[in-house]
């Protein structure tokens, strides 16, 4: 199968704990050395590719951040890509992970084209082992290995061991992505946990210019074990056993609590100690002029809490904490000017406040039939901006994705699942993927990506839109979630997406529930939920609902729903989207059990109304446009509208 998949694999920079990661593994040996502890997270910046099978070859294209490409061709055979991973240069890496990945997998060849490379090679932050994590990855995707992150990063450091180069398995770290990872390294075994951020961290790299030995660092550092002979040996034993555990046990503290000023000075101290204990077993390469005077500029400490050494250590990279992005700009800034270093950001941030999305698409779609006999209508087709033709429950998981969210549930009819498995997870027939152009191979592929992501909960009765929402109950669990509708279309106006904005309105608004609203002719109101209340800020874009109707009349709509500061015969309308509290599940129960249906069914609106009275509701004024799929009319209107928007240059 000829399939294309975009990858990205960032950068590792080693936050603590450099060099325990092998040192850990000494314990093998010997029982009285402790276990290895790092912190570690992926960059901002790394590699960038686009991969494809190719038949009986091995193919590498890199582009490299001076602006150079590169590129080998390989037969995919197990003694061309041994021996070209033995003979060490660039491309050894590459060549070691496919070998190991030929040994083990029935594969055939690949095409990796690493068109873009913009994180600084051979400055301490991993670009070996991105390099190595890439190629592992690659073959996993094209190939639906079915690998985990923890089996990319094992085929990835065997492959690199294979090559001249000599690293530790904390490098291939950079298989987690762009998160904080604890990696514990006890003899042959190896334990790793992700890290809770509570604050936004804002921290900097620094390529120093400077020249570093890593192979003499190991070297010299590997001389004093598995036994600490003389005293030197005893302090590299002891830096790099109680003290850094020390060290990394604060550190992740300082990270889960959101102080910067801890890790800060955390990272003065660890280098204050690194000198200390290290340093005297290599001198020629760790006393790091360089590095030393980066640090102790007077300006450097006035913008940060704190910096230490990046990687093996060395004059290869430097790393800072800033005292806030404003500051972290400056020193970048300052860095350039005054020692002519590049510079690269790196951002801790907390997750997301919201992770989950829930997607009701259960309905009979009762006034799309006939056609919703033969297809669902949450799958029937829209032509999007960019020209492609998607199912348009496919772009309401995309609006949810490109929104933050990290996992979307779908509620379908019971009985329904295989057709929606069909669309984000069953491959195509070679006879049939073989016809399909270059871009509808990259989107199978997209498609496939996605569905590990999604899960479909089934509605055992369609009872209602609330009721669908509440078969979602423990899927979500206690956290907030955005809601939204299965049968509209999203677009919005702005650089950000719709459910992006109304997440941030989330947090602006002080967590409590929020519904995406729009502004309305009283023509529409008898369609859609309508609301009314008090605008909270000057820009008229976050009201406190007052009350909810479920497609009210125009005359009680004009009576009840006016808005202070909108033209006459003009309302505030539901968007359908929503990010609800988990305090709505319990309304809702409630009202199952006492079987408070209107027109048979379980009404959403009426929970949010209740919502409203126990918690409070604000609805949040989108910067975009909906179009409604579930009437023949607006159908046909929004499939119009929706392409026209690339037509006329609205599409952001």
């Amino acid at each position: 199968m000829d399939r294309s998949v975009d990858l990205f694999v960032p950068g590792r920079v080693c936050l603590f704990g450099e060099h325990s990661d092998w040192a850990g593994a000494y314990r093998r040996f010997n029982s009285n050395i402790l276990p290895g502890r790092v912190i570690i997270a992926g960059t901002n910046q790394g590699i960038h590719a686009r991969v494809r099978p190719r038949k009986d070859r091995f193919v590498y294209h890199a582009s490299l951040p001076d602006g150079r490409r590169e590129r080998v061709d390989l037969p995919m055979s197990r003694d061309a890509l041994l021996k070209t991973a033995r003979e060490g240069g660039f491309f050894s890496y590459a060549a070691g992970v496919a070998y190991h990945i030929r040994t083990f997998y029935e594969v055939e060849g690949i095409e990796i084209d690493n068109y873009r490379t913009d994180m600084p090679v051979k400055k301490g932050l991993s670009s070996s082992a991105a390099l190595c994590v890439l190629v592992a990855r690659a073959f996993n995707r094209v190939y639906d290995l079915k690998l985990t992150i923890r089996a990319e990063m094992e085929a990835a450091y065997q492959g690199e061991i294979l090559t001249p180069s000599r690293c530790g398995r904390m490098d291939q770290g950079c298989a987690f992505g762009q998160v904080p990872v604890m990696m514990t390294f006890d003899g042959d075994l190896l334990h790793t946990t992700r890290l809770p951020v509570g604050a936004h961290f804002h921290l900097l790299i620094a390529d120093l210019k400077g020249k570093k030995d890593t192979i003499r660092i190991l070297a010299d550092l590997n001389r004093a074990y598995p036994f600490p002979e003389e005293e030197c040996d005893h302090a590299v034993h002891a830096y790099l056993g109680g003290i850094n555990a020390d060290l990394v046990a604060r550190a992740a503290e300082a990270l889960k609590s959101g102080d910067a000023p801890t890790l800060g000075k955390l990272m003065t101290e660890a280098q204050e100690a690194f000198d200390k204990h290290l340093v005297p077993a290599c001198p020629t390469e760790l006393t790091a002029h360089k590095l030393h005077a980066a640090l102790a500029d007077p300006r450097v400490q006035e913008l940060t809490y704190g910096g230490k050494g990046v990687g093996s250590q060395g004059d290869g990279c430097v790393q800072f904490v800033a005292r806030n992005a404003a500051a972290r700009a400056e020193l970048a800034q300052h860095l350039t000017r005054t020692m002519g270093m590049e510079c690269f950001e790196l951002d801790l941030a907390p997750p997301e406040l919201v992770r989950k999305a829930v997607i009701p698409a259960a309905g009979f779609g009762t006034r799309m039939f006939p056609a919703t006999k033969a297809v669902k209508k949450e799958l029937f087709p829209v032509v999007t901006p960019d020209g492609q033709c998607k199912p348009i429950l496919l772009t309401i998981v995309e609006e949810a994705l490109n929104s933050g969210i990290e996992e979307v549930a779908i509620i379908v009819r019971a009985g329904d699942e295989a057709t929606y498995e069909q669309l984000f997870r069953a491959p195509l027939a070679p006879e049939h993927f073989n016809k399909l152009p270059e871009r509808a191979r990259r989107s199978l592929a997209e498609l496939a990506d996605l569905g590990r992501r999604v899960t479909f909960i089934p509605q055992p009765e369609q009872l209602g839109f609330g009721h669908a929402v509440f078969c979602a109950r423990d899927w979500v669990g206690k956290e907030p979630f955005l809601l939204l509708l299965g049968d509209h279309i999203y677009a919005s106006n702005t650089e950000e997406p719709c459910a992006r904005q109304l997440l941030n309105a989330f947090k602006t608004g002080g967590m409590t529930s929020v519904v995406a609203v729009y502004l309305a002719a009283g023509t529409e109101v008898q369609h859609y939920g309508t609301v009314t209340g008090s605008w909270i800020d000057e820009a008229h874009s976050l009201l406190n609902i007052r009350e909810f109707a479920e497609k009210p009349s125009i005359d009680y709509a004009r009576s009840n729903l006016t808005t202070e500061g909108l033209p006459p015969d003009t309302f505030v309308c539901v968007y359908g989207q929503y990010v609800l509290t988990p305090a709505i599940f319990e309304i809702l129960e409630r009202q199952i059990q006492a079987d408070q249906r209107q027109a048979g069914e379980i009404q959403l609106t009426t929970a949010l109304d209740c919502l409203r009275r126990e918690e409070g509701v604000l609805a949040f004024l989108v910067q975009g446009e909906h179009f409604d799929t579930g009437l023949p009319e607006s159908y046909l209107r929004s499939l119009v509208r929706v392409y026209e928007r690339r037509r006329t240059g609205e599409a952001p």
